[in-house]
């Protein structure tokens, strides 16, 4: 396929070279020049904007901040007057924001898929992504083999808008994971027994999680290095919460879960990976 793909960090950049490894014509643009060169010296031709970017391609992908900068980007590429172009989104941006970028799109002759990714850069990377879209089954289909080139779980959830809620809730409970698990550190070193010890009991039964074996491990290890930074998950949560407050929904652990990430961006920890909420938790009760 000839696929467009705008958005280069930390995410972004892996996802198009297994495009390019998975023998796609890929063309790219981003923000800042040298983000494109690592895609260029691999294969890939650049472009000079979205709407440039979008020309003559099959497929065009984006993999940026937030919903103000997919919305900027996909105006681009509605411009473009490509006849049948599928656009997707891989962001995380709020569920109404996706529902109304693919009503602006569908205006302009363009089908949107909203498909959000879980994995983090290690999946990314590996391609190896969770992938949950929403969208036309025909979108989603033309969309399918570029999804397999970065990711292994790849889900078609529903339709506008239903990728975003999947992420949603995939974010609710890697959150609340992430901060039980945190929790379990603190209160097991608070007491005076070996962090280390209490993980390898609790990977032997219920408590077992991938948060638990991965990322407790890191949080032993102290390795604070982002994957995935605090004030990503705390932008996401904060969606979770926007979108509880219009449909009137009750979501309380998510609710201290938001409160805790924003805290952390309050304390100047937001580039800081999103475990390093432990060190919060520390700080809290005199751990430091």
């Amino acid at each position: 396929m000839k696929i467009g793909f705008i958005g280069l960090g930390i995410m972004g950049r892996p996802m198009a070279l297994n495009l390019l490894k998975g023998g796609h014509q890929v063309s790219v643009w981003a923000r800042r020049a040298e983000s494109m060169q690592p895609l260029l010296d691999a294969g890939a031709t650049g472009a000079a904007s979205p709407a440039d970017v979008a020309r003559g391609q099959d497929l065009v992908i984006s993999m940026v901040a937030d919903a103000p900068d997919v919305a900027e980007v996909m105006r681009g590429v509605g411009s473009a007057g490509v006849p049948g172009l599928v656009a997707v989104d891989m962001s995380t941006i709020a569920p109404a924001a996706a529902r109304a970028i693919h009503a602006d799109l569908a205006a302009a002759g363009v089908d949107f898929v909203d498909a959000p990714v879980s994995g983090g850069e290690v999946g990314a990377i590996a391609g190896t992504l969770s992938i949950m879209a929403g969208g036309s089954d025909a979108a989603f289909a033309r969309a399918q083999p570029a999804f397999e080139c970065m990711g292994k779980n790849i889900v078609h959830v529903g339709g506008p808008g239903a990728g975003q809620v999947t992420k949603s809730a995939n974010q609710i409970v890697t959150g609340m994971g992430v901060l039980a698990v945190a929790e379990a550190m603190a209160f097991a070193s608070k007491n005076g027994v070996d962090r280390s010890k209490v993980r390898e009991a609790l990977l032997g039964g219920f408590a077992y999680s991938k948060i638990l074996e991965n990322h407790g491990q890191r949080m032993l290890d102290r390795n604070f290095k982002p994957g995935f930074k605090s004030w990503m998950h705390e932008k996401d949560l904060n969606i979770v919460m926007q979108t509880a407050h219009e449909l009137g929904l009750c979501l309380p652990g998510s609710a201290a879960t938001a409160q805790m990430f924003n805290a952390m961006v309050g304390s100047g920890m937001g580039e800081e990976d999103s475990i390093a909420v432990l060190k919060l938790l520390e700080s809290l009760s005199g751990q430091e």
